[in-house]
């Protein structure tokens, strides 16, 4: 396992890069500490900023995607290997508009989505597991010996539509798992949104809503339960 969990600054020394007007979360507070860290931001919506959140886990602050993955103009980033950062800050730096890029706790052995379109990692016909950021590696350990296309992505906003459909009509079935290392859900609309004429069926993974809910954990035994589950 790879750790993504440096602070900020030792981040962009470690890419040579300075971001004007980048913010860094500490998403490892208490959550009330986070919004008061957010509030300049979010108070100036106007404004080109980029924001690095660091120190998250499944347990801390698993809300802060999906707050920003409902404003208007701000891409959303959650990479699951340090030389995905290097690129997507990059981009952020040479972009035009807002970007939020969450650094998680752990990361995937090897680095990949090398663009914001999903990456194919492995194909299959009885269904499409996608995969956001960290959690790549304990999904395909976790659908071993099933059928299944397994899709990476590293940018969730904007969010690949048309590389989730082509997988989906690819496959004999329209059955699709996403797997967040935030907010079970979290992007269960766009799912929703980017299949809109195709009959499918969704099972959202990640951390829920509600913390005395219920769910499945997001390691490899977790995951295998809830797919095969789904999948009968």
């Amino acid at each position: 396992m790879t750790r993504l969990s440096d602070p900020p600054s030792a981040i962009l020394d470690r890419f040579g890069l300075t971001l004007a007007g980048s913010v860094p979360v500490n998403l490892g507070a208490p959550v009330e500490r986070v919004l008061q860290q957010l509030g300049p931001v979010l108070g100036h919506p106007g404004g080109r900023t980029v924001l690095v959140g660091y120190g998250a886990s499944h347990d801390t602050a698993p809300q802060d995607v999906a707050l920003f993955g409902t404003l208007p103009g701000w891409s959303v980033h959650v990479p699951g290997h340090p030389d995905e950062v290097g690129r997507l800050l990059r981009e952020a730096a040479a972009g035009d508009g807002s970007a939020y890029i969450r650094l998680p706790e752990q990361g995937n052995a090897e680095p990949h989505g090398a663009s914001g379109a999903f990456e194919v990692i492995r194909l299959g016909a009885d269904g499409v597991v996608l995969a956001v950021g960290p959690t790549l590696d304990t999904a395909v350990r976790a659908t071993a010996g099933l059928d299944l296309t397994v899709l990476y992505a590293s940018t969730i906003r904007p969010f690949d539509a048309v590389g989730l459909r082509t997988a989906v009509l690819a496959a004999d079935r329209a059955d699709v798992v996403l797997v967040e290392p935030h907010l079970a859900g979290t992007s269960a609309r766009c799912v929703a949104e980017a299949l809109v004429n195709v009959p499918h069926r969704l099972r959202a993974l990640g951390t829920p809503w509600d913390a005395a809910a219920p769910a499945p954990a997001l390691d490899e035994a977790g995951i295998a339960a809830a797919v095969r589950a789904f999948l009968r």
